[in-house]
């Protein structure tokens, strides 16, 4: 007998970026990392910028970052509506450095233009990004 299910949709302003049936889906909720499983208990969680795994019945295993957002879990289907969202192999290393550099010289200097609350926000935003690159290339070496 397969394994039980659960359908995945990740979607953001720009559009849907992955659906299809998992096994687990692990989600940066406001509170920590959600496990989550089939049949899970039904739940709703703002999401924070970070790493979004979805392993999927071929064993395969697929990597987004989000930058913020809502998850709703239902004990069959679990949605992602993501604030922006990405495919990790789609994440560029470059722009994510500059704008970490960026909110941190805007943290230090507090320039009119931004305010205390968007540099942080950016810097939380590109320090995940970079996270998720360098445990993808962990995991592929």
């Amino acid at each position: 007998m397969a394994e039980p299910t659960i359908h995945v949709d990740i979607v953001s302003a720009e559009g849907e970026i992955f659906a299809g049936e998992a096994l687990e889906v692990f989600a940066p909720a406001s509170e920590g990392e959600l496990g989550i499983h089939p049949r899970h208990a039904p739940l709703l969680s703002l999401l924070k910028a970070g790493e979004v795994r979805v392993k999927t019945p071929d064993g395969q295993e697929h990597f987004f970052f989000v930058g913020g957002g809502a998850l709703e879990i239902q004990p069959r289907k679990v949605t992602v509506l993501a604030d922006t969202a990405l495919r990790a192999r789609d994440i560029d290393e470059a722009a994510a450095l500059a704008a970490k550099q960026r909110a941190e010289e805007a943290l230090r200097d507090r320039p009119g233009h931004i305010t205390l609350a968007e540099a942080q926000a950016e810097l939380a935003r590109a320090a995940a990004q970079l996270k998720l690159i360098e445990r993808l290339r962990k995991l592929r070496s």
